[in-house]
């Protein structure tokens, strides 16, 4: 599977409850906080949920 590089880019402040848990289950949580995940339909499901919020790169 390909790794992705995530980031978060934009605050969770007055976005809906989903949005945010989303964030956190990502392991985000702070602006310019960065996680290294395997790239696999959940997560990709989760970056399309939160992908205004995120930045993504391909590794």
């Amino acid at each position: 599977m390909a790794t992705v590089v995530i980031t978060q880019k934009r605050s969770t402040i007055n976005r809906p409850k989903d949005q945010k848990l989303t964030i956190q289950a990502l392991g985000l949580g702070k602006i310019n906080k960065s996680v290294e995940k395997e790239l696999t339909p959940q997560i990709q499901g989760m970056i399309n949920k939160v992908g205004h919020l995120v930045s993504v790169e391909n590794k």
